[in-house]
Order: C-alpha cells, then sequence, then structure tokens
C-alpha cells in the first residue's frame, strides 16, 4: 500500500489514436454534447414554465433530464479536449473524482428510471388512487432516494478504488476513469475488490432492472383486464421510457455484471450511455408525447 503513490496522474488512451479520425471524432462528440445541453435544457424550461406540465411524470422527467446533463458532463469534455491535444493525461485526484462523479449521476439514473417505471404502473394500475399514492410529497422522497441510493453507491466505488496501489503502469485504455481499466493497472490482487465492486454496481443495475420488467409485466396484465382509452393513453406514454431503459440498462449491465476485465468494446459501449443515451432522451420524451410538443410550442410562441 506504500506504492498507491506513485503514481501521480494516468494517461488515457482516449477513442482512437489517429489524427484524423481523432479530428471527425471531435466535430461529432461536440454536437452531440451542444445536443445533450440544449435539448435537456429545453426539457427542464418546458417543463417548469408549462403549467399543463405538472403531473409526476413531467416532475421525473425534469430531473432525469438534469442528470443527463451532469452524467455526460462528466466524461463528454475531458473527451472532446483530448481528441485534439497530442499528452491526454489526467491526475490521480482527478481520475478518482471522475470515478466518483460518473458512478453517482449513473445509478442516480438507475434509481429514477425505476421510479418513472413505477409511477407509470400506479397510473395504469390504479389510475382513481393516483394522485393520493404518488402526490408531491412522495415524489421528492423519490427523488431524494434515487440522489441518496447513487451517493451511497458512489463511495464504495471509490474507498475501493482509492486503496488500490499503482506503483508503475499508468497508461489507461479508455477515455476516462472507470473501474475495470483502474483494477487492471493496480499492483495487487484485485480479484476480491473486483467482485465487491461487480457486485455493488452489477446487482443494482440487474435487480433495477428486474423491477423495470415486474412492473412492465403488471402493466400489460392489467390492461388485459381493465382496457380503456385512458390506460391506452397512459400505455403510450409507457413506450418511451421503455425505450430509454434499454438504451441506459443493456449496455451498463455489459460493462459492470461481469469480473474486473476489459474487452475492446467497452469504449464504444461506454459512449452509449454516457454520450448517446443522454441526446436521445430528450428527442424520445419530446417527439413521442404530444403534451411535451405542444408545451414547447407555446413555450415559443411566447418568446417569439
Amino acid at each position: 500500500m506504500e506504492n498507491k503513490n506513485n503514481v501521480t496522474e494516468f494517461i488515457l488512451h482516449g477513442l482512437t489514436q489517429d489524427k484524423t479520425v481523432a479530428k471527425v471524432c471531435f466535430s461529432l462528440f461536440l454536437v452531440f454534447y451542444a445536443t445533450i445541453i440544449l435539448g435537456n435544457l429545453l426539457i427542464i424550461i418546458t417543463i417548469k414554465t408549462s403549467e399543463q406540465l405538472n403531473s409526476p411524470m413531467y416532475f421525473f422527467l425534469s430531473y432525469l433530464s438534469f442528470i443527463d446533463i451532469s452524467y455526460s458532463t462528466v466524461t463528454a469534455p475531458k473527451l472532446i479536449y483530448d481528441l485534439l491535444v497530442e499528452k491526454t493525461t489526467i491526475s490521480f485526484v482527478g481520475c478518482i473524482a471522475q470515478l466518483f462523479a460518473g458512478h453517482f449521476f449513473g445509478c442516480t439514473e438507475i434509481f429514477l428510471l425505476t421510479v418513472m417505471a413505477y409511477d407509470r404502473c400506479i397510473a395504469i394500475c390504479k389510475p382513481l388512487h393516483y394522485t393520493n399514492i404518488v402526490n408531491k410529497h412522495v415524489c421528492g422522497w423519490l427523488v431524494a432516494a434515487s440522489w441518496v441510493g447513487g451517493f451511497v453507491h458512489s463511495v464504495v466505488q471509490t474507498l475501493l478504488a482509492i486503496q488500490l496501489p499503482f506503483c508503475g503502469p499508468n497508461e489507461i485504455d479508455h477515455y476516462f476513469c472507470d473501474v475495470h481499466p483502474l483494477l487492471k493497472l493496480a499492483c495487487t490482487d484485485t480479484y476480491i475488490i473486483g467482485v465487491t465492486m461487480a457486485a455493488n454496481s452489477g446487482v443494482i443495475s440487474l435487480s433495477c432492472f428486474v423491477v423495470l420488467v415486474v412492473s412492465y409485466a403488471v402493466i400489460l396484465v392489467s390492461l388485459r383486464t381493465h382496457y380503456s382509452e385512458g390506460h391506452l393513453k397512459a400505455l403510450y406514454t409507457c413506450t418511451s421510457h421503455i425505450t430509454v431503459v434499454v438504451l441506459f440498462f443493456g449496455p451498463c449491465i455489459f460493462i459492470y455484471m461481469r469480473p474486473s476485465t476489459t474487452f475492446s468494446a467497452d469504449k464504444m459501449v461506454s459512449v452509449f450511455y454516457t454520450i448517446i443515451t443522454p441526446m436521445l432522451n430528450p428527442l424520445i420524451y419530446s417527439l413521442r408525447n404530444e403534451e411535451v410538443k405542444n408545451a414547447m410550442k407555446k413555450l415559443w410562441s411566447r418568446k417569439v
């Protein structure tokens, strides 16, 4: 453990070493990141200023957009900057901070997506009691619980990472600091810590995914026995959420539900849940939701 301070910085290999490809990626990811910021800010502003979008679903959606902005900001600016510079390094402290922030916002998003599935389940299965069950007080507690859950998960991951001794190799074959690349560089047997980290991340991802599957199974059963136009409309709002869940949970389970090993595809898969999904979320929720589109039109007409 005395050797853990021998490494003061890490060298990030980034997405590519090809200069031409790097310039193309720079332009591409700059557009992606701008879309993430503008799209999610538009969702937040629309929900906060619209009197029609005052249901719990939109309350949760505004927080999801805020988390998407925060989550992508953990990795995207550094990735974009590194695509143009020769020396792509990150300090040890910066690496640990990036690890903490990435897992904090990522896990919080997982919990929030699970909460949103619970909200849809109650809206469809118990429509008459929906406003009493999912009231403002309950919504606040559910969002707070998501933040606390993400914080606790991130603290555990960070404390485990800090204990790792780094005494020589400092090149990370990734574009940001994450669990598996750091375990690969540690100068000790990382089996126990690796299993603990995988269990911490993987169990959360898998258990929340199971809850989501069960929630939508209950919704489908409910629709078979109690079909109405209102139920159909509520189900239609679920399709956007299911799309987001698949896009986010699939890559997360692939990355974290396995032992401490790295694959060549990890970087591309990580791009999907750290950048692509946060960019697509505003499009998915706005293009497939008439209420959001109408609220955006009213907001635009007021500005004009």
